[in-house]
Parts: structure tokens; C-alpha cells; sequence
């Protein structure tokens, strides 16, 4: 099911012409430059949004654009509609899906989420029976508790928003969920529409955490806040052993991802 809805957020971190680097000694960013010559160039010159029943279609050059399903890419709202027509509008020469996650997320709604709901749905969920602020660490100090200042309140806020606890543990020992929890969990996803779980399914991916997607589709924590507390224990070993320049590319590139889907939960 993941891979129908996920698109390698590592795949393309780097934005050189394909012209510039097809010789650079460096055989990966070679690899990349031959990847986009093989994109499909730009064939259109006008992004339009026309209203289609009870949404809308994005038109390229007066034609209806096409999902890679091969059905028609129809999105609920003008707003929603407005984000994935600026994509399109952003393609110069050729058409990258790496740099249209908006459209991506809609294009998976209506090829998988929308046929498929309890499985994009169960698949969301089992992130709560694992999720990433559950497992704390058994040291240092200063890490547990920054860990406990940061985890904690939204493990609360799950139990007081949807009567759910969800167990603690430390080190990597798996830690069984109660099936209640898990159950109520999944009572709460499906009461999502197709586009709201969609982004959530997203989210869950890029953080590990179900609880931090809900968190951030239900406005509890801004993105930047869902996204800092993510990435705790990556921000702690870099405070320790500095930065590296291609992490931070590829943490730079999962960003985006996780803002577009962010944005496409409240489109």
C-alpha cells in the first residue's frame, strides 16, 4: 500500500542542470543529471482551474490533466485546486514530480485512497502501535528530558482528545499498545475524508509518529512545532557531532514534503 501513495522524498535533492553535471566526478549527482533528461519535457503553456461538477480540474492548455491512473485529476476545493495548478505552473522545462508533492498527494487520493480506504487506513494506524514518541532513550539526562518536555503533553493531549493511552517505553524493546487504544485510534481515521487521510498517511511516513500527524492535521501543533519534535534526537546528535552537508540535503528535501502535506490537509 506505501508505495502507492509515497514518492522517495531522498530521490531528488538537487536542482543542477542535467547539461552542468552529466560530467561532475561525483557518480551519484551523474546518475541524478541522467535521471532528468529522461523527465518528460514541458509541453503546455497555459494552467488553468475550471470548476467540474462539484470541484474542480486543472486544464492544461484547455485539456483536462490526467491522473497516472489515467482518471481525471479533480480536486474538492478552489484552494486545493489553486495549489496544484501552481505546480504545474512552476515546471520550466520539463515536468519533475519530485518538485510537485501537492499534486502527488492528489494524484494518490484519487488512484489508491479513494478505492482502497481501509487499507491507507490501517496502514496510518500501525505507526500508533510503534510511534516514535513511545520509545525514549535510557540516557543521557539532558536527552530524557528533553524528550519528556517535548513527547509528553502530546501523548497527554491523545488521551485527553480521544481517550487514548498509549504505552512508554525506553531503549528499542517493542512495547504492545493496548487493542482498545489501537481501536479508537482507527475509529478516528475513519471518520477522515479521503484527502484528510491521505496527508495523514503522508505525515505518519515522514515522521514515524502517528501521533505527531494527527497532532499536526488536527492544528493541535503548528508544522514547525510537529516537525521539531520529529526530528528531536536527530537535532540532539547533530548538537553533539556537527551537521552533514547530504543529511541535511535529504532532511532539507523531506521538509517540503512534510510542509506540502501539512498544507494539503487544510486546502
Amino acid at each position: 500500500m506505501r508505495d502507492l501513495l509515497w514518492f522517495d522524498p531522498n530521490a531528488e535533492v538537487e536542482a543542477d542542470a542535467p547539461d552542468v553535471v552529466l560530467s561532475h566526478p561525483d557518480p551519484v549527482k551523474r546518475a541524478r543529471a541522467a535521471m532528468k533528461r529522461d523527465l518528460p519535457r514541458r509541453f503546455w503553456r497555459e494552467v488553468a482551474v475550471e470548476p467540474a461538477g462539484e470541484g474542480f480540474r486543472i486544464l492544461l492548455d484547455g485539456r483536462p490533466v490526467k491522473t497516472p491512473g489515467k482518471r481525471e485529476l479533480w480536486l474538492p476545493t478552489v484552494a486545493l485546486a489553486d495549489a496544484v495548478a501552481e505546480e504545474w505552473r512552476a515546471q520550466e522545462t520539463h515536468l519533475d514530480p519530485a518538485t510537485m508533492p501537492v499534486t502527488r498527494i492528489a494524484n494518490s487520493v484519487l488512484d489508491a485512497v479513494t478505492d482502497r480506504r481501509g487499507e491507507v487506513a490501517e496502514d496510518a494506524v500501525k505507526y500508533a502501535g510503534t510511534d516514535l514518541l513511545c520509545y525514549r532513550a535510557e540516557g543521557p539526562d539532558r536527552l530524557v528530558a528533553r524528550q519528556s518536555e517535548g513527547w509528553d503533553p502530546l501523548l497527554d493531549w491523545i488521551e485527553e482528545a480521544h481517550g487514548v493511552r498509549l504505552l512508554v517505553a525506553e531503549g528499542v524493546m517493542h512495547v504492545a499498545q493496548d487493542g482498545d487504544a489501537l481501536h479508537a485510534l482507527r475509529a478516528r481515521v475513519d471518520a477522515l475524508d479521503p484527502w484528510v487521510l491521505a496527508a495523514l498517511h503522508v505525515l505518519t511516513t515522514l515522521t514515524g509518529s502517528f501521533v505527531l500527524a494527527l497532532a499536526a492535521i488536527e492544528r493541535r501543533l503548528t508544522p514547525d512545532a510537529a516537525w521539531e519534535l520529529a526530528h528531536l534526537d536527530e537535532t540532539w546528535n547533530a548538537e553533539l557531532w556537527g551537521r552533514d552537508a547530504e543529511a541535511e540535503a535529504r532532511l532539507a528535501h523531506r521538509r517540503r514534503e512534510f510542509d506540502a502535506a501539512t498544507r494539503f490537509a487544510g486546502l
